[in-house]
């Protein structure tokens, strides 16, 4: 066993590889598993993968509780919202800034947990002092001071990740245009904050249909989200094609939403009939008090 892992080592790891991620690692070592299968040890008759099919049986099973791999801290959140975890700092909700959390630590991601409520996982980072933000943790404060938003380093790294896609640029700036540099901001802000009950694609194909149709709104890019998850779940509801080379841009409103889910009404139209008698009454009434007093 020790020498296999040793000759594993001076083939595959002999130079180091150069890979962008832990993942990506993991996925060249299954690879490389995969071509040591077919491998002969000396001069034995069968392969790896033929030994170990014989041996496989003979094994003990797996325990049926999960064994914690991890290694756990403890650190206390600081006033930036991060945690320190060896030498790098990762950040969690700003509602725990001041409390101590617990993290555990594995050798791809770590995870943060409030209590035994888990409250943050990052992909643990390979550099030394290195930070690792989440742009969702700082939703809250950025929505109260939109004006920190355009240059913080979580949204630099939302970017970087993938997670803040053209589309949110392209309707972030119309945003501004029409409600101005805070309150579109906020407004984008508040799309964002879509994220936590609503899958990232879906608030993204919201944005999109909201930004062609010129609906720079958060309730519109919601409405839009929603029906694209209900297109998702129920193939059904999705709309008429779209003729080539049209693009739909159409956005219902919520109050017009709201409107069609309601069941017909089937009373009469008010009438302000009986109002009008009265208005001629109290006119006659008025007329012959009048003449009254002129006699």
């Amino acid at each position: 066993m020790e020498g296999q892992i040793g000759y594993f080592r001076r083939n595959h790891f002999v130079p180091v590889p150069d890979v962008s991620s832990l993942t990506e690692l993991n996925e060249m070592v299954d690879q490389w598993d995969l071509q040591d299968d077919a491998r002969r040890i000396g001069s034995r008759p069968k392969t790896v993968a033929e030994y170990f099919a014989f041996e496989q049986p003979l094994l003990r099973p797996l325990p049926d509780e999960p064994f914690e791999t991890g290694r756990t801290f403890t650190p206390r959140v600081d006033r930036y919202s991060q945690v320190p975890v060896r030498t790098n700092r990762y950040s969690v909700p700003i509602r725990l800034i001041g409390k101590r959390v617990r993290v555990v630590l594995h050798a791809s991601h770590l995870v943060v947990y409030d209590r035994n409520v888990e409250v943050a996982r990052h992909e643990r980072l390979i550099a030394k002092g290195a930070v690792r933000l989440e742009l969702d943790h700082y939703l809250e404060a950025l929505v109260r001071k939109p004006g920190a938003f355009p240059g913080s380093t979580a949204l630099e790294q939302a970017r970087s990740a993938g997670k803040f896609a053209p589309v949110h640029d392209a309707w972030w700036d119309q945003a501004k245009k029409i409600h101005g540099e805070r309150d579109g901001t906020r407004a984008l802000i508040e799309v964002l904050l879509l994220s936590r009950n609503l899958p990232h694609e879906h608030v993204v194909a919201g944005l999109a249909a909201a930004l062609r149709a010129g609906a720079m709104t958060a309730d519109a890019v919601a409405l839009e989200a929603r029906k694209a998850a209900q297109a998702d779940t129920d193939p059904s509801s999705t709309p008429d094609a779209v003729p080539p080379g049209k693009t739909p841009a159409t956005v219902t409103s919520l109050h017009e939403w709201r409107l069609s889910h309601l069941p017909p009404d089937t009373r009469p139209l008010p009438s302000v009939t009986p109002y009008d008698q009265l208005l001629r009454s109290h006119r006659d009434d008025r007329g012959t008090h009048r003449e009254g007093e002129a006699q």
